[in-house]
């Protein structure tokens, strides 16, 4: 059994550029996967004499080898940003409580997906998508700001939308000429579509102000707070609740999350 303190090197094997500061590293340990994990569970990537950080892995553990996908915002991420295939880094994990995979059996499910927040919303659609039989239908919504902040385009338009039971409906903030779909916020195309919540789970994640609304407006749609899970992000820096960076309240984020149910996050202090 892997310790999560425990660094793992791990060898670049691939890097994808998704959008102008983002992009998707695939990496492999000595044995393939670093350390067994689940969908929205986290993991610590370090670079010696530059630091580590806290991300979602981005990949589903049905994959032979586990993905990050990274938005170059700070010193680490911009030295990450600059690896190449064939170098390494340090991963240690997992950290977090994952999406509750069991629960959602048969149910059919509704990703609402924003920016780059779509990365750990990936990891459980695939690994759904790859246990087909013991899941529902698929809704996939996701907005950016314009088509060139699009994540994950060869599944979003070309893999997704050809597996049968899956719908997957994207729009921008602000189009161009190169863009046939709808504009407006994420929000606005929900309320358009208005998903039946009848047998259907609604799991969420972008920045925060875009998980506000969705929540309201999944509210408004007749979702009930066990019906809608989000996943959150919060300063998570030791990854095992010692630290005291990411709490609200008694519940840290890098512990009792970062998967919530709405139903959890009211009864935590309003500190989100």
């Amino acid at each position: 059994m892997t310790n999560e303190l425990i660094p793992q090197i791990a060898k670049v094997v691939a890097v994808r550029k998704e959008t102008p500061d983002v992009k998707t590293f695939t990496v492999r340990g000595e044995k393939g996967l670093p350390f067994s994990y689940m969908p929205g569970q986290c993991a610590m990537v370090s670079l010696p004499s530059v630091g580590e950080a806290m991300f979602s892995i981005t990949s589903s553990p049905t994959q032979a080898d586990m993905e990050f996908s990274i938005k170059r915002v700070g010193l680490l991420t911009e030295a990450l940003h600059k690896l190449t295939p064939g170098q390494t880094v340090a991963v240690r994990g997992p950290y977090g409580n994952g999406f509750p995979v069991e629960m959602l059996k048969g149910k059919d499910l509704l990703f609402i997906g924003g920016g780059i927040g779509l990365a750990p919303l990936r990891s459980l659609i695939n690994y759904c998508l790859d246990n087909r039989a013991d899941y529902g239908k698929v809704d996939i919504i996701y907005g950016a700001r314009s088509p060139q902040d699009l994540v994950f385009t060869d599944e979003l338009f070309e893999r997704w939308p050809k597996i049968e039971g899956v719908q997957v409906q994207t729009t921008v903030d602000v189009g161009d000429e190169t863009w046939t779909g709808p504009v407006g916020v994420v929000t606005k195309l929900l309320e358009e579509l208005n998903p039946d919540p009848q047998g259907r789970i609604a799991i969420t994640c972008g920045p925060p102000i875009m998980i506000k609304f969705v929540l309201r407006t999944l509210a408004k749609l007749g979702y009930t707070d066990d019906q809608i899970i989000t996943t959150l992000e919060k300063r998570m820096k030791c990854g095992i609740g010692k630290c005291g960076r990411c709490n609200i309240g008694g519940k840290y984020i890098c512990v009792d999350g970062p998967v919530f149910t709405l139903a959890q996050l009211r009864e935590l202090p309003d500190e989100l």
